[in-house]
């Protein structure tokens, strides 16, 4: 568990912190579920979501207290999925991280925004900015992937992308969805029942909703555009399809004269000509290849192929 004094620069706290100070508390699920002794958070404690629970990003005004959880899409290098539980009052965070992002994360917010106001609004503002600042290009990332199985799509190279697209699908329709949660949970700081944040506060959350929308948009164009994929592999299986079938149809029609011939000279009659002629079979030999030649010259002719 580390504590950490946001107002004077969040520096580490290695004593009880002062009672006017905004501080910031850094736990783990399981240091959480111990219920440690947190000053002044006696009675609310308990309420606090620990991460392991975190499944959507959302926000829930109470009398004392604002507590949610933040549920990335995304996961560290071990596969440990990057989600938090936080509880707020006017001065006092506690974040609730099994991961070992936060940790990282309030270092760089130290470094990036050294002049930003230290308090429970600041922090949580430079927080979630610092949040979605590589998302952008995590998009750009998934677009490159589509525009790369289009142009496989284009070049008639189309083994497994059912698989490729529905792995993708499913990671661009889970931006979305946290998107949306994180915009609603932005929201809800906005209406600051509580009275929690400053003006200038409200301001920068308002910045975030944005930002934020902006992401939302561009996920969702991510998805339009992978439906127009699949409806150019669509469109380039039916086309495939069409081919075959033209073939087939081509050979039905070039083999049908033939197939009457043989139906004539398969019923032996007993007075046909050709069946006691010394050149007869010849004779139905060149017949029948006329007969494909002239089928081919009046198909070429019509542009069936």
């Amino acid at each position: 568990m580390y504590q950490y004094n946001l107002s004077s620069a969040r520096s580490l706290l290695t004593e009880a912190p002062d009672s006017d100070a905004c501080f910031l508390t850094l736990l783990t699920s399981e240091e959480l579920d111990q219920n440690p002794h947190l000053s002044g958070l006696e009675q609310i404690l308990w309420h606090t979501p620990t991460a392991r629970d975190a499944r959507v990003c959302k926000a829930e005004t109470h009398r004392s207290y604002l507590c949610g959880t933040i549920a990335t899409p995304r996961q560290t290098k071990e596969q440990i999925p990057i989600a938090f539980g936080y509880l707020l009052t006017a001065d006092q965070v506690i974040l609730c991280d099994d991961s070992g992002v936060a940790h990282t994360m309030l270092h760089r917010v130290q470094e990036e925004n050294p002049m930003m106001e230290k308090n429970v609004g600041g922090f949580f503002y430079a927080f979630l900015e610092l949040l979605i600042t590589k998302d952008m290009h995590h998009l750009q990332e998934l677009e490159d992937q589509l525009t790369h199985l289009e142009d496989q799509v284009l070049a008639g190279i189309m083994d497994d992308f059912n698989l490729h697209m529905t792995a993708l699908r499913k990671e661009v329709a889970g931006w979305i969805h946290y998107y949306t949660q994180l915009e609603d949970m932005v929201c809800e700081f906005e209406e600051n029942e509580n009275e929690y944040f400053e003006e200038n506060d409200l301001k920068l959350f308002h910045l975030v909703e944005k930002r934020i929308d902006r992401l939302k948009n561009q996920a969702q164009m991510l998805r339009e555009y992978g439906m127009q994929i699949r409806e150019l592999f669509q469109a380039e299986i039916d086309i495939r399809q069409n081919r075959i079938m033209k073939i087939l149809t081509i050979v039905t029609t070039i083999f049908l004269p033939l197939t009457l011939v043989t139906g004539w000279y398969g019923m032996n009659f007993a007075y046909m000509p050709e069946l006691t002629w010394q050149y007869g079979y010849p004779a139905v030999i060149v017949a029948s290849m006329v007969v494909v030649l002239v089928c081919l010259w009046i198909m070429k002719k019509k542009k069936f192929w």
